[in-house]
C-alpha cells in the first residue's frame, strides 16, 4: 500500500488521473452539505487476508473520494452485531451464503445487503499436494500422519464453525486446532518446507495458493457448501444519510486477480496500506468508476 516512491516514475500518468478522480469528488460533493462528509465513515472487517486487503483498499479509495475513514478489526460475530448496532457503517466481509450463514440468519433482517464484491470464494480443509488422500474421508485412516490435528483459524470464524460440522459428519477422530490465520499459514509453511503432513481450513482466493502447490479435499457431504460469495454489507439507513457513500459501495467490485495482488504484496513485505496504495496507484480507471467519475 506504500512504496509509492517506487512506482512514481513509471505511474505518472496514474498518479493524475487517481488526483482528478479526488478533485472531482470533491467538486462533486462541494454543494451538498456537510452532513455526507462531515461524519468518520467506520469500516468493519475479519482479520482473514482477502478481507485485509479488500478493507484497505476501500478506505484509500474513499479518502480519495473525500471521506475520513477508521477501520476496525472485530471476529465475525462482533462484526454482524456492530452492523446490527450501528457501530459500524459497512464491511466487505460477508462470506455468503455458508459461511456467515449463521451469522447472516440471526442479524439479517437487521442488515442492509448492498453488492457482491467478489464472486466464486470457496472453502474447506486444504493439504500440500504430495500428501496422497484426495477426500475428507481419507483423513481417520491417516490420522496419525496428520497429528491428529486440524489446522484452524479464530474460533469465531464461520469456516471453524464448518469444520465442526466436517468433524461431526464424516466421524473424525482429529482436534480442531484455533488459532489465527496468520499461525495457520505459520503451521503451513513449516510442514511444506519438510514435506511434511498437514491439513489446514482454507479459502480461496488467498495467497498460499501461489505460494506452495495445494489442494482442497473432496467434501462429498457438502459440509462446506457449494462455493460462497463476498457481500457488502451496510448498516440500515446509510443509503439515506450518505448517499454517496452508499453509490460507491454498490459500484464496488473486483476478481481475483485484483485481491490476490494486494494480498501477495502483503505477504511478500508490504504494509496492507502499502499494498492497498500500490493497487489504487495502478488500477486508477476502477478506482475512478467506484467513485463515480468514469
Amino acid at each position: 500500500m506504500l512504496g509509492l516512491a517506487l512506482f512514481a516514475a513509471g505511474c505518472a500518468e496514474k498518479g493524475d488521473e487517481a488526483a482528478g478522480a479526488a478533485e472531482g469528488a470533491e467538486a462533486a460533493h462541494a454543494g451538498t452539505g456537510p452532513s455526507e462528509f462531515d461524519e468518520k465513515v467506520k469500516i468493519g472487517y475479519v482479520l482473514w487476508d482477502g478481507e485485509i486487503a479488500s478493507t484497505n483498499v476501500m478506505q484509500q479509495v474513499l479518502e480519495e473520494a473525500g471521506y475520513e475513514v477508521e477501520i476496525i478489526a472485530v471476529d465475525a460475530g462482533p462484526l454482524y452485531q456492530g452492523l446490527a448496532d450501528g457501530q459500524f457503517d459497512f464491511t466487505t466481509s460477508a462470506w455468503l451464503p455458508y459461511t456467515h450463514k449463521n451469522y447472516w440468519e440471526t442479524y439479517g433482517e437487521q442488515l442492509d445487503s448492498v453488492q457482491t464484491n467478489l464472486e466464486g470464494c470457496k472453502i474447506g480443509l486444504v493439504v500440500p499436494s504430495y500428501v496422497a488422500i484426495d477426500s475428507i474421508e481419507e483423513l481417520n485412516s491417516e490420522k496419525e500422519k496428520f497429528d491428529g490435528k486440524i489446522i484452524g483459524i479464530d474460533p469465531g470464524a464461520g469456516i471453524m464453525q464448518a469444520s465442526e460440522t466436517a468433524i461431526s459428519g464424516y466421524d473424525l477422530d482429529m482436534e480442531l486446532v484455533s488459532g489465527s490465520g496468520a499461525a495457520m499459514t505459520a503451521t503451513l509453511k513449516k510442514a511444506v518446507d519438510s514435506e511434511e503432513w498437514v491439513v489446514v481450513t482454507l479459502w480461496s482466493p488467498h495467497w498460499s495458493f501461489n505460494r506452495w502447490d495445494l489442494k482442497y479435499l473432496d467434501d462429498p457431504k457438502g459440509a462446506y457448501g457449494d462455493a460462497d460469495h463476498v457481500e457488502t454489507l451496510a448498516r440500515l439507513g446509510l443509503e439515506e444519510e450518505k448517499p454517496e457513500l452508499y453509490g460507491i459501495l454498490t459500484r464496488f467490485q473486483w476478481t481475483h486477480d485484483d485481491i490476490q495482488a494486494v494480498m501477495m504484496d502483503i505477504e511478500n513485505g508490504m504494509t496492507p496500506e502499502e499494498a492497498a496504495s500500490k493497487w489504487v496507484e495502478n488500477n486508477p480507471e476502477k478506482v475512478n468508476e467506484w467513485i463515480g467519475e468514469e
